[in-house]
């Protein structure tokens, strides 16, 4: 884990080194994008999918903490789930005159309705965690230049760190490949999620060869992939050993509970999680368990570096890169206290 002065270093160095909007479709992205800069105070709006959840719970924090250090006016919504509740809120922190909005939508879906509602009203907008397309509803069919500015983590850096140690348990394990089984977990149409499975799939197949997965569509939630992995073992019998990862903490949790369940023991699970919140809770009961690491990512850090980069666009005129990212560590039973991940 970056100690705190090294980590500001690397998110103010990553913001600054981002891409630039440069086409046509871009300054759709930007919305505003060449709006004056603000002279009074600032007023966000930041908008969050499961705002409970304890990664966003920490984006939130990190996201306040910025706003105070830099005098800003800011509120934190809670979206839930709920798609419509995204446009109505959108619609309410305009009318409310915020300067600048953030979202994590909760389905893409809306991103084309949100991007649209912005621009009318001429606020620029930023997307943080998950992509939004301006022509369309799915990101991953959406040219490059038509996706919204966004803050958070490289998808493809996360995946290759988690298939890579995942890898590296699977060696030291010493299992063949003909009894083990992957089981890849995500919400199948949230793009950063099919970026970091695909990633976690190709580095693990170069460190350790060809081993069988088994895709899981989810809600990306402990207890939906639990149902469905638990569904997925039933179909596969004579598996010896799983290897389990996902696009988040709470797919792969799931999976290890199912697997545990079912009378798995940890020695024949291969877990690494994304975000080491609920793993780090396996972790602190002290007793045997199948998630055997996870890549810690603060959302603390997206959070606070959402609200810099909306700051200085309103304040400086600063344009949005197109993506900037925050750093991750990988961390185990005996890394992640010292790395600094909160277990609540």
């Amino acid at each position: 884990m970056l100690r705190t002065t090294s980590r500001a270093a690397a998110l103010v160095l990553l913001a600054a080194v981002g891409l630039t909007a440069c086409s046509t479709g871009q300054e759709t992205a930007n919305s505003s994008g060449n709006a004056a800069p603000v002279s009074g105070k600032i007023s966000l709006t930041y908008l969050q999918k499961q705002g409970d959840q304890e990664y966003f719970i920490g984006e939130a924090a990190g996201a306040k903490a910025k706003a105070q250090q830099l005098g800003v006016d800011l509120k934190v919504v809670n979206l839930g789930s709920d798609a419509n509740k995204t446009i109505s809120e959108v619609q309410s922190a305009i009318a409310q005159k915020s300067n600048g909005l953030i979202v994590v939508v909760p389905d893409p879906a809306v991103g084309p309705q949100v991007v649209q509602t912005a621009k009318d009203a001429g606020v620029p907008l930023l997307t943080s965690d998950d992509q939004i397309c301006t022509t369309g509803t799915d990101p991953a069919a959406c040219a490059k230049q038509n996706l919204v500015p966004r803050i958070g983590f490289s998808g493809q850096q996360m995946g290759t760190e988690v298939g890579k140690r995942a890898a590296e348990e699977f060696k030291k394990a010493g299992w063949n490949a003909a009894d083990t089984r992957i089981i890849s977990a995500w919400k199948q149409d949230v793009t950063v999620c099919g970026d970091r499975v695909k990633a976690a799939d190709e580095a693990f197949f170069e460190a350790a060869g060809q081993v069988k997965t088994l895709d899981v569509a989810t809600d990306n939630t402990p207890t939906g992939a639990q149902d469905k992995v638990a569904a997925t073992i039933t179909a596969n019998p004579g598996v010896k050993h799983w290897v389990v990862w996902g696009c988040n903490d709470e797919n792969v949790q799931g999976g290890v509970t199912a697997l545990q369940n079912a009378g798995v023991s940890p020695a024949d699970i291969d877990g690494v999680g994304l975000g080491a919140y609920l793993a780090c809770k396996d972790w602190s009961a002290g007793k045997p368990s199948g998630m055997k690491a996870a890549l810690f990512i603060n959302g603390s850090d997206v959070g606070a570096l959402a609200v810099q980069t909306m700051y200085d666009k309103l304040k400086n005129g600063k344009d949005f890169p197109q993506e900037a990212f925050a750093p991750t560590t990988m961390v185990d039973p005996t890394s992640w206290q010292s790395a600094g991940v909160s277990c609540s």
